[in-house]
């Protein structure tokens, strides 16, 4: 048998990180002397079994968007493996991920594992399965930081053990993240031997069993590292754009030529580098007499990223309101009704519908769309709990990232680091200061293609001839509102400042002080009001 006679093998673990370039693991297991290299990927049933009794196409964890994306990621990374002589090794694990990887560790007789290491509980779970397994068997392993700019773990011991819980303290702490690793070369070690072991090709979705999939769109968002080195190349071109970047500014109603660069699911998935798109940003700086800073800026954006995966890690029960120090504790309402109407966009405004039919479709949206269709599930009108939203969000969206999705939705519902809880997004107004004619409406709701500009917001304020004339009637082909936006929007003001009011926090910041993030002139939060306001309910 080739494996027990070969010099000692190596195996590359790929989850995220799903590319090449600046792979510090995949640069380990190349430099550490073994005849042999695994590059293995595990399909994991937890996320990819299908789920007949999901509201949409997919697995309970994944909509069929992002699974299309991993699957197209996949694929672009075997085809650059074997561009350097070797493969990818994609196993199916029955039901545990970490049983089938420790398995292949024994049956392959590998000597050294490496993998970039994950902050999010169930990877973190997951991981020290195996590499508890791995010490016991004598298998070295190693477990760099390359999914974010920093080390979580780091900036929170700095911070004298606990995670920062503003911006600019984080950025205080942080520093400039450490260099990219981007040494180019031409080939790897070649595969080991694999025995009786089922190297499956990268499935399509089709034959994931998701049923009938003839009727859906498919999105506009490629995965794989080609197209996101492909994707980043053509937005840093633009100099004067990438210089002028002011975010949380932009077009919502984009939708063919998005506002920004939607490198968000290749971050996610890791077919790009945070830390190398951070230093190809830099270098258009250097180029140009003046650009914006952050938190505003396009670094301020992967700052911004490692901020909430650094407070994620540092707070257990972040990712629920019950035990989380740092979360307000709000008495949300619990209306199913109401909840499926929004999260199928149902709910008769169709700035709000058209942007959950955009997720549901593309598993894509704008930032501030994403803000709009938050606000109004939560603290603008309907009054559900946060957790309900980010549950629908971590599905669909393409670009779902734990920390992330928890830490907006906490922000967005006014629970955690911003708490103007007075302005909402208005559902009739925010939208039409960008797209009048309500292009984008007609585009993700056919139905009202045909309505009057001046009713495209407010369709069931149509007089009914011309609703006869546009082909749609209100409460017929297309619902009415659910709520009445001004008596619904006052009411959780209301109720927000009870909620407030009966659960002042403690005084001390670590324990669950409001940040003053909303507070600083030139925060993020103060950008958000000032757009908050001109969309606030009347």
């Amino acid at each position: 048998m080739e494996a027990a006679t070969a010099a000692t093998a190596a195996m590359v673990w790929f989850r995220k990180g799903l590319r090449v370039h600046d792979n510090p693991a995949l640069d380990a297991a190349r430099r550490c002397g073994a005849g042999r290299l695994y590059p293995v990927f595990v399909l994991d049933p937890r996320y990819l079994r299908p789920d007949p009794a999901a509201a949409s196409p997919g697995s309970a964890r994944a909509g069929v968007a992002r699974v299309r994306f991993l699957l197209e990621s996949l694929g672009d990374l075997d085809a650059r493996l074997r561009r350097l002589g070797s493969r990818l090794l994609l196993l199916r694990a029955r039901d545990d991920v970490a049983d089938a990887v420790c398995a292949a560790l024994k049956d392959w007789n590998i000597g050294k594992l490496c993998f970039e290491s994950d902050t999010e509980p169930y990877a973190l779970a997951r991981d020290k399965k195996v590499t508890d397994f791995a010490m016991a068997s004598g298998i070295e392993v190693f477990t760099p930081v390359s999914h974010t700019l920093f080390d979580p773990a780091e900036i929170i011991n700095k911070n004298g053990g606990r995670p920062p819980l503003t911006y600019q303290s984080f950025i205080a702490i942080a520093g400039e993240p450490p260099e990219p690793v981007m040494e180019e070369y031409s080939e790897l070690p070649p595969v080991g031997y694999t025995g009786e072991y089922e190297l499956l090709p990268v499935p399509t979705v089709e034959e994931l069993g998701y049923g009938d999939l003839s009727q859906e769109e498919i999105p506009p968002f490629r995965g794989g590292e080609t197209e996101a080195l492909r994707r980043m190349k053509e937005s840093l071109q633009d100099k004067e754009w990438v210089a002028k970047f002011e975010k949380p500014k932009g077009d919502p109603s984009a939708f063919l030529k998005p506002a920004t660069t939607v490198l968000s699911p290749y971050l996610k998935f890791g077919c790009l580098s945070s830390r190398y798109f951070y230093h190809c940003i830099q270098d258009v700086y250097r180029s140009v007499r003046n650009y914006t800073k952050p938190p505003v800026s396009l670094t301020g954006q992967l700052l911004w990223r490692d901020f909430f995966y650094t407070v994620s890690f540092g707070t257990p029960n972040f990712d629920q309101m019950k035990g989380n120090k740092i979360c307000k504790q709000i008495p949300w309402s619990e209306n199913e009704e109401l909840f499926v109407a929004w999260r199928d966009g149902r709910t008769g405004y169709p700035w709000i519908d058209a942007i959950m039919i955009q997720l549901r479709k593309w598993g894509w949206m704008h930032h501030l769309a994403r803000h709009s269709v938050a606000c109004f599930l939560t603290r603008g009108d309907l009054f559900i709990h946060w957790e309900k939203g980010r549950d629908v969000f971590e599905r669909l969206l393409i670009d779902s990232d734990w920390s992330i999705n928890n830490g907006n939705w906490l922000w967005l519902s006014c629970s955690s680091f911003f708490y103007q809880y007075h302005r909402i997004y208005s559902p009739i107004t925010f939208g039409k200061k960008y797209d009048p004619n309500g292009n984008y409406i007609r585009h993700f709701i056919p139905v009202l293609k045909d309505m009057p500009r001046e009713y495209i917001y407010e369709p069931w304020t149509a007089p009914l001839s011309i609703q006869k004339k546009a082909k749609c009637i209100i409460d017929k082909d297309y619902p009415k509102p659910v709520v009445d936006h001004k008596t619904a929007s006052n009411e959780c003001r209301k109720r927000m400042g009870e909620a407030y009011a009966s659960s002042r926090l403690d005084a001390n910041p670590s324990e669950g002080k409001p940040s003053n993030l909303s507070r600083r002139k030139k925060s993020y939060g103060d950008q958000d009001a000032k757009i908050l306001k001109s969309s606030r309910a009347e």
